[in-house]
């Protein structure tokens, strides 16, 4: 061990070229630092980590080291790769710098940092080194436990997490060998060492019901439970409506209003009426969960919403935004029972334009509990049943609102998902792709249509002088870079598609409509879909690229969603008589909801479709040697990953499994065999048998049996 690290003497350096301006050769700066033989070599090392960085460089004349005189600095958020090597996005330059493994100078994946570039490139991308981490993403991380006869360490669960952690002895609270635990960053001082931590929580033996999903919350910063100051308060909460709130709202008790959800719900947010009035209209009522009335701005239930951001559906449970009592029941619109609610009433012409509309706090009482196949089934056969007329008008209506949207330049994306069965102990016994309903369609389109007026309702009450502050959710137009590669896709598939750099999402949707009912549409759509920017929340109103709007909000989902209680809020306060808001400091504060409730909804996404892929091999692991039909959904130099049909599992048919020597055609993305002339493309069908799963690394290996087409 030097008695000098390789980081001090670098510092060092800097330090003593700092007050010596015309430079100090290699001998003079190793007398200045007093180097002694054993510092030698982390010397030489230090010296050449300098130069090659661009931090100071070496006079051809006198052979003497100085400062350089520029050295451009860069500050963001770091990305990792699973290889161990790092990025960092320059929006404003728009730039891309590569970041060795060997320069991570200790920096997680997602931290805040300083980069500074190197003085020259070998490629197209700028390089650098991580010169200072401003701030850490994130301190805890989940891994597993294993013990030695005199300390512990942490394997990470995830990959980009490229150093395990050294648990000294006192701090490894009774963990055993094999658990998986939670451990916590204390510190990392020098790359030349393991980052140093403690156990903070044990989460359990892998294999035990509910671990494996738990780890995947805890990686991604999910918090189980509830803090107890929010459960306290939340226990103050009375159910109890009174007469004075009644007689503020529009009683519709009376009236037939409904809800439709999935079979295993339990936070009913919308309820959904529609009448035909004697002008030939219809008055379309979409009635959402009055959360606001509950959750009081700055209390302790509304700041751990807005840290949530969002409710998680992991495969096999809810982490809500909001606790229990809530979601499930004070705000839950179910049925037979008062619920305060916020009314949005649309009357609607025969081609589905709002004519009319009004949004009103009201209190409703929901005559009937759907689920999605329990409707579809009456829709489909059931005229008996009391609800069929309503049912079936409300259909109607919805189709009517589909085609007009679709008309006017939306996109209707087919997106494939699946459902599990679990037994007791959390194993998934089957996989089921799930049917996308008329009855699922038909909620969508009415939730769509409120979000819009009530978009278009504040944008009416601003004024030229004032607009008044709001949450948008907003969807830009694609990358036109990501537009030509994706045109480029297309052709390597053979569709000829005459390439668009300002493509519109009218003329997108004509061209998954032509590919529709192909082998390639799951994939055409999933590129389409990578091509395109995401949706987010933001307080600039630049309109909703994939469905075709210019004005669109979330209001409809208040129990799982915080810009949703936001916007009810904003509601509130600008339906005052007189409006003297603070607009300064509410736009503020918008902005903080957008950013927040965007990286939470990201988030929620990651750990969600984790959670799916980790049941998903699960599931395949017990299949081995079985025989299954999927598509071709990736090439690669490598080999082909595959989908299964029934239940999109997917793994990877390596080349060295083939009988053949295969070249890889990166531009029609297809494997050729040398020998055979045979070609795996994207989209084809093939029968595969599953090789081996690694359910620690997440990897499923198939073996080709045949080609289908």
């Amino acid at each position: 061990m030097p008695s000098l690290s390789k980081k001090k003497i670098q510092k060092k350096i800097l330090s003593i070229l700092k007050k010596n301006k015309s430079g100090l050769s290699a001998k003079d700066l190793s007398k200045n630092l007093a180097i002694t033989h054993h510092d030698y070599h982390f010397f030489r090392k230090a010296l050449i980590f300098l130069k090659s960085s661009g931090q100071i460089s070496k006079s051809k004349g006198n052979k003497k080291y100085v400062l350089s005189s520029k050295s451009r600095t860069l500050e963001g958020e770091l990305s990792i790769t699973r290889s161990g090597f790092g990025f960092l996005h320059d929006k404003e330059n728009n730039i891309d710098v590569f970041i060795g493994r060997d320069h991570l100078n200790t920096a997680f994946d997602t931290d805040l940092v300083e980069v500074k570039l190197f003085a020259s490139s070998r490629g197209k991308n700028e390089e650098g080194y991580v010169s200072k981490i401003i701030k850490r993403k994130r301190i805890d991380f989940v891994g597993t436990y294993h013990k030695t006869q005199y300390y512990g360490y942490v394997v990470p669960d995830n990959p980009k997490v490229y150093r395990d952690f050294f648990i000294p002895k006192e701090k490894q609270k009774n963990a055993q060998n094999g658990q998986k635990v939670v451990v916590t960053l204390e510190k990392w001082d020098t790359d030349h060492l393991n980052p140093e931590g403690f156990i903070k929580k044990i989460i359990g033996y892998t294999g035990e019901p509910g671990v494996d999903v738990t780890s995947v919350a805890y990686s991604h910063q999910l918090e189980i439970s509830f803090p107890d100051l929010v459960e306290k308060e939340v226990q103050q909460i009375k159910d109890d409506i009174t007469e004075e709130e009644i007689a503020c709202r529009t009683d519709l008790r009376d009236m037939q209003i409904f809800t439709i959800d999935p079979e295993d719900a339990k936070d009913f947010d919308d309820a959904v009426s529609l009448e035909k009035l004697s002008n030939g209209n219809y008055l379309l009522g979409v009635h959402i969960a009055d959360v606001s009335y509950y959750v009081k701005e700055n209390s302790q239930i509304d700041q751990e919403a807005l840290k949530r951001g969002t409710s998680v559906y992991l495969v096999d449970r809810v982490i809500p935004m909001l606790p229990e009592k809530l979601s499930n029941h004070t705000c839950s619109l179910q049925p037979h029972c008062d619920k305060l609610t916020y009314s949005c009433f649309m009357e609607i012409s025969d081609d589905g334009r709002v004519v009319e509309y009004k949004i009103v706090p009201s209190i409703i009482s929901s005559k009937r509990r759907f689920n999605y196949e329990e409707a579809q089934e009456i829709l489909n056969s059931n005229s008996k049943d009391p609800f069929f007329h309503k049912l079936s008008m409300m259909m109607n209506l919805s189709k009517i609102f589909s085609r007009k949207r679709l008309s006017e330049g939306g996109i209707d994306f087919e997106t494939p998902e699946v459902s599990f069965v679990l037994d007791e102990k959390g194993f998934p016994l089957a996989i089921k792709r799930k049917k996308r309903l008329d009855s699922h369609r038909l909620i969508e389109e009415f939730m769509l249509l409120t979000n819009r007026t009530v978009a278009e309702h504040i944008l009416k009450m601003s004024t030229k002088e004032q607009l008044l502050p709001f949450i948008y959710r907003v969807h830009d137009k694609p990358d036109s870079e990501k537009m030509v590669k994706f045109f480029e896709f297309l052709t390597a598939l053979g569709y000829k598609f005459n390439a668009l750099n300002n493509i519109t999402s009218k003329e997108l949707q004509k061209i998954l409509n032509k590919i529709q009912g192909t082998n390639e549409e799951i994939i055409i759509e999933e590129v389409a879909l990578r091509s395109m920017m995401k949706a987010e929340y933001s307080i600039q109103n630049i309109g909703h690229f994939g469905l075709g709007f210019r004005d669109y909000t979330h209001f409809t989902s208040p129990i799982r969603r915080y810009p949703d209680l936001t916007v009810h809020r904003l509601l509130k306060k600008y339906s005052q008589t007189s409006i003297s808001q603070d607009f300064i400091s509410i736009k503020k504060f918008l902005k903080k909801v957008c950013e927040q409730a965007t990286k939470m909804e990201r988030t929620a996404l990651e750990a969600e479709r984790e959670s799916i892929r980790l049941k998903q091999n699960e599931y395949i692991s017990q299949h081995i040697n079985e025989q299954f039909k999927g598509i071709i959904s990736g090439v690669t130099s490598f080999g082909f990953f595959v989908e299964l049909i029934d239940t999109l599992v997917e793994g990877l048919v390596h080349v060295k499994d083939l009988n053949d020597f295969f070249i890889y055609d990166e531009k029609t993305y297809t494997l050729i065999g040398r020998d055979s002339d045979i070609i795996f493309r994207l989209g084809d069908e093939v029968t595969i048998e599953v090789k081996e799963v690694n359910l620690e690394e997440g990897k499923v290996d198939f073996i080709l049996i045949a080609k289908n087409n």
